[in-house]
């Protein structure tokens, strides 16, 4: 299965009086891992979907490859689609559903070429065993591979995902998330991940595009996004930071790891602001610290888990926050 850049030049997307995307540019290289990250209404999943051919595109054109597909029908397009809900055919068992979009298309005149290709997918998936399971009868994992099967059968040159992962388990997710990122790999397909999770763009994608009212506020690769927020939005939707007001007349960003404690005043030189404790909790591989501050009116210390019994502070106390200078990320206004 091959791959190709794909692109969105100028791309609108108007509902009534609502724009929910707003001539955004993205190129996103072939054979990667993009995930669109950012809370509801952001504009991502409509971005998707006019990938996908499912919406109109209002405004500007999408290029996949050397093809500009902005007006193609979907099933002309190249690209494939996972929905949330994996969308499978109740009454046909695996391998029916994986066949079916490849017998809709009329590419194979004899159903027996369709189920043939369909049985070969289900193998590629680990699932032939179970080819002939009706939906009901496979956990949520296998559905998923099901429905990853059936998007690959007609050969896409891109894969789009609208939050594949949400309907899981914690622990299927997770199991989830690492098979669908070995896939992406075995198969060197680009990939375009709608998600509202920090924590999965974290760990799939190989670049996060973080969109905020039909923009893109960010993008990099998710070490750059986390560690170089660029913006309040971005800061405080990824988590993680304290946004900091009145550095060189504007805002910056803390990583919250990167911010101390201490029980006795600081010097207003030292990057340093006086708090009061109002919660300490155990999340198991960290203590976070909520503090109340008149200069900071959300901030948090996230210490080592090996600390907690340790930690001498309880709410109510009175503390000081503070963090080293080459620890500050500027932010634009």
């Amino acid at each position: 299965m091959s791959s190709s850049n794909l692109e969105l030049v100028h791309a609108v997307k108007h509902y009534g009086d609502t724009t929910a995307v707003d001539r955004i540019d993205l190129k996103i290289a072939a054979g990667r891992y993009y995930c669109l990250l950012g809370p509801s209404g952001c504009g991502k999943t409509s971005t998707l979907r006019m990938i996908a051919g499912h919406q109109r595109v209002d405004e500007g054109d999408i290029l996949l490859g050397p093809r500009n597909i902005t007006h193609l029908p979907t099933a002309q397009r190249g690209a494939a689609m996972m929905f949330q809900s994996y969308a499978l055919f109740a009454h046909l068992d695996a391998l029916d559903n994986v066949a079916f979009s490849l017998k809709m298309r009329g590419v194979a005149k004899q159903a027996r070429h369709a189920r043939a290709r369909a049985r070969e997918l289900l193998d590629r998936v680990s699932l032939g065993a179970l080819a002939h399971r009706r939906p009901s009868e496979l956990s949520g994992g296998q559905q998923q591979r099901v429905a990853l099967a059936r998007a690959l059968i007609n050969e896409p040159q891109v894969l789009l995902l609208d939050e594949p992962l949400s309907a899981l388990d914690p622990f299927l997710r997770i199991r989830m998330r690492v098979e669908l990122k070995e896939w992406q790999k075995k198969l060197s397909m680009t990939f375009v991940h709608v998600t509202h999770s920090q924590e999965k763009a974290m760990a799939l994608a190989d670049l996060v595009v973080v969109m905020n009212q039909g923009r893109i506020e960010r993008q990099g690769s998710p070490h750059e996004v986390f560690n170089a927020p660029r913006t309040e939005f971005v800061a405080r939707f990824i988590g993680g930071h304290n946004v900091i007001p009145g550095i060189d007349g504007g805002k910056a960003a803390v990583r919250t790891d990167k911010t101390r404690l201490s029980d006795s005043p600081m010097p207003a030189a030292a990057n340093a602001v006086p708090a009061i404790v109002r919660g300490v909790e155990y999340q198991g591989t960290h203590v976070l610290v909520t503090l109340a501050s008149e200069a900071v009116p959300e901030l948090s210390v996230m210490l080592p888990e090996a600390s907690f019994d340790a930690t001498p502070w309880q709410p109510g106390d009175s503390t000081c926050a503070h963090w080293d200078g080459a620890d500050v990320h500027p932010l634009a206004a």
